[in-house]
């Protein structure tokens, strides 16, 4: 590792290969927190190129616990975190509404690093129980309309990096990982990011794969559809700007999608909206981002999209889809 962090102190970029190589190393333990935090603080230093960013994508691939879902064609709504925005959990909420307007979905998903309440955060305080069976996600799929796969348990040799991230506590190269790792490897990938370089760099990867997709990023810093500016919209054959006026909905402020100050508080926002019960900011932003799902999955326009997902969450769908998951894991 010395002689690797000399390189890259010295402004030296990695082959895809050796990129590979090093995050294989790191799960395998063969460096020390102090060289693995040391790792990763070039990468907040300065950008991660593409031979790089498809490396690492690459081993946690190869190293993940997979599971077979070939027989479902689902989506993945997933944001990479590190906007530093602190808004309410909008992509998770976008998959129950997803889910309840009859698209199957494959929520991958891990506790707050950088962010207050991640998507499993608030999972668990709806007493979800994380599960890597893949039986057991299936049957969710089948009955709920969605399945939760959390992040560590399909990604047990990173357990060398979880606590150096949640020590540091700020976006790391594992942030623009996310998304790009599900384990489900679905067929559709709706990615929010944090800046319009990933975005970049997301199109160039995704061009390469089969993966049908939607990249996302609001062009004041989002990491989704945020509604208070435009934003940036990438799929494999066209490139956008979508603004509010395009979901005929009215520009939203940053408080109008601010997400609380602890988990509690986010998991009690959550339930709010689901329950049809959030402001029209709130449900619109949700419904937004849902829409680009719906609308990808369904082959519909963005607007179609949009009214579905609104019919999702005011007649309690995409609620039951979240009851139906506490449901299985009290056995009923």
């Amino acid at each position: 590792m010395k002689a690797l962090l000399n390189r890259l102190i010295s402004h030296e970029q990695l082959s895809k290969d050796e990129a590979r190589d090093v995050l294989v190393a790191i799960s395998e333990g063969k460096f020390n927190q102090s060289q693995i935090a040391a790792f990763l603080t070039v990468y907040m230093m300065r950008s991660v190129t593409l031979d790089e960013l498809s490396g690492f994508r690459e081993a946690l691939l190869d190293l993940c616990i997979k599971v077979a879902m070939d027989d479902y064609n689902t989506i993945d709504l997933c944001g990479t975190g590190g906007d530093g925005k602190n808004t309410f959990n909008i992509s998770t909420l976008a998959s129950f509404v997803t889910a309840g307007a009859g698209v199957l979905v494959t929520k991958h998903g891990n506790y707050g690093v950088s962010s207050i309440s991640g998507s499993s955060n608030v999972m668990e305080a709806f007493g979800i129980t994380f599960s890597n069976d893949e039986e057991h996600l299936k049957k969710c799929l089948e009955k709920a309309g969605i399945c939760i796969l959390h992040a560590p348990l399909f990604h047990p040799a990173m357990k060398h990096v979880a606590p150096i991230r949640k020590e540091l506590a700020v976006k790391t190269f594992f942030n623009m990982l996310g998304p790009m790792v599900n384990p489900a490897q679905p067929n559709n990938q709706l990615v929010g990011v944090y800046d319009l370089e990933l975005a970049r760099l997301y199109g160039y990867i995704y061009q390469k794969s089969t993966t049908n997709y939607t990249i996302v990023h609001a062009m004041d810093g989002y990491d989704e559809i945020s509604l208070t500016g435009p934003a940036k919209v990438i799929t494999r054959s066209t490139e956008t700007i979508l603004h509010a006026s395009d979901f005929n909905v009215t520009s939203l402020a940053a408080p109008d999608i601010y997400g609380g100050s602890s988990v509690k508080e986010s998991a009690n926002l959550f339930m709010n909206i689901l329950k049809g019960k959030g402001t029209d900011a709130q449900q619109n932003v949700v419904c937004a981002n849902a829409a680009l799902a719906i609308a990808e999955m369904k082959q519909c326009t963005l607007n179609e999209g949009f009214e579905k997902a609104k019919y999702s969450l005011e007649s309690g769908k995409a609620l039951l889809c979240l009851q139906q998951l506490q449901q299985m894991d009290k056995g009923l």
